[in-house]
């Protein structure tokens, strides 16, 4: 393989996912570029409704690149479907849609390629947190990001107002508010710890400083149990230790009900939120208010990310060069980025995404800064690397905060995280990598 950054690829190969064929060798991705005037028809494989949309902009203006879209089912399907056709030697993308905390398992299997030289310049367009997701923290670039999740808060103002409160700039203040909504009204809560959502459980730690995988020469970190992450879950399990939010999952018809009846009164959510909202709580559109995340340090303002995702170059393109223009476009042009936000509906993660979406989401529509908002809390997101079994992590999560959660001791929270910590690096190390620290 061509590649720039030795130490990061000789951590993430491991014999047991490094069983690509020769043929699926990134090399074929500098073939045929040397004519400008060539004819290339370049596939992308997305899930993201109406890309054929976007694309079709692009075509339009360069008949010599024509790129059709491909649906695909998100997440781990689409993952899996990549890496067959890597492994076969054939039947894969140029173009790939590829969720941040996927892109070290597709980079360990030769599968996406470093496209660092064809689109470096377009670095600057991204929030620093933003672009780290697709560069694993090396000098190698595996996608442009698209779009993200940047962590905000989401609370019922009137129930605010009621009980005499403003939204909490600090995680002191929302402990203060979750307690005195309680006490108030013993059916409200202002949130729960949703332990079948590792996801934000993730972007609360990385707001915090968290960063549970690293790369160190040839070798991998794992630092799940960080004193960080040990903070964010000390803190929410002494408040469900409290009583003062609830315990039960989110996405539930439970959880769903008690967000339109006024039970559940905020959400620690991402700059989606609006449309599980408007789908889950139509009754109290109009008493929404969307803020700045709670702070560790009001200072030193910063955020977490729950969701989002890249869009790469698979090593089995045979245009690299036209892939990558494409990928640069669609997620840099002011163009291409007023059709993701309109006809995808997605939020870029592009700084550019301020000046494009210039009214607030329908659920929103008496709050105009509402996208001002999700610039800032964007600009301030820290930077976080996933490591090559984010599934194995998650899965440990799910089994060991559930337990936690019905337990409801706090000490249990702070425990599991021993639990995910030796589940992950015992996987990893099973699987072939080499872990150290």
């Amino acid at each position: 393989m061509k590649i720039k950054f030795a130490p990061l690829m000789a951590a993430l190969t491991a014999a047991a996912l490094f069983t690509t064929t020769a043929c699926s060798s990134s090399d074929s991705g500098t073939e045929n570029q040397s004519d400008p005037n060539e004819k290339v028809a370049l596939t992308y494989w997305t899930w993201a409704p109406n890309m054929d949309k976007v694309a079709a902009a692009w075509n339009a203006k360069n008949p010599n690149i024509q790129v059709t879209v491909n649906k695909q089912d998100g997440g781990d399907p689409a993952v899996t479907k990549l890496l067959t056709a890597i492994k076969a030697g054939s039947g894969a993308p140029d173009i790939m849609q590829a969720e941040y905390q996927k892109i070290p398992t597709l980079v360990s299997s030769d599968a996406i390629a470093d496209i660092s030289a064809e689109v470096g310049s377009v670095k600057d367009k991204f929030p620093a947190g933003i672009w780290n997701g697709v560069t694993l923290g090396s000098d190698a670039v595996y996608g442009v990001p698209q779009d993200s999740g940047p962590l905000m808060f989401f609370y019922r103002s009137d129930v605010f107002e009621k009980n005499g409160l403003a939204a909490p700039k600090t995680w002191d203040d929302y402990a203060a508010a979750a307690e005195k909504i309680h006490k108030a009204d013993p059916k409200q809560y202002l949130g729960t710890f949703s332990a079948t959502d590792a996801g934000l459980f993730t972007g609360l730690a990385q707001q915090a400083g968290a960063s549970w995988w690293g790369v160190n020469g040839d070798a991998w970190t794992v630092n799940i149990n960080d004193a960080a992450t040990q903070k964010v879950a000390a803190y929410w399990g002494g408040l469900v230790e409290k009583g003062v939010i609830d315990n039960k999952p989110m996405y539930t018809p439970e959880w769903n009900a008690a967000l339109n009846d006024g039970t559940q009164v905020g959400w620690v959510s991402a700059v989606w939120a609006p449309g599980v909202l408007d789908g889950s709580a139509k009754d109290t559109k109009g008493k929404w208010k969307a803020a700045i995340m709670p702070q560790w340090d009001a200072a030193a303002p910063a955020t977490g990310a729950w969701g989002g995702s890249a869009t790469s170059v698979t090593t089995q393109t045979k245009h690299k060069k036209q892939a990558a223009q494409f990928v640069s476009w669609l997620n840099s042009d002011p163009e291409a980025l007023k059709l993701l936000a309109t006809e995808a509906f997605v939020y870029p993660a592009a700084n550019e995404s301020t000046s494009i979406l210039t009214s607030p989401p329908s659920f929103f529509a008496d709050q105009p800064d509402f996208y001002t908002i999700a610039a800032e809390a964007s600009k301030a997101m820290k930077p976080f690397t996933y490591g090559p079994n984010v599934n194995v992590a998650y899965s440990a999560f799910n089994d060991a905060f559930g337990k936690a959660a019905e337990s409801k001791k706090a000490s249990a929270f702070t425990e599991s995280l021993v639990t995910m910590q030796k589940t992950t690096v015992d996987d990893m190390k099973n699987t072939g990598f080499t872990v150290t620290g």
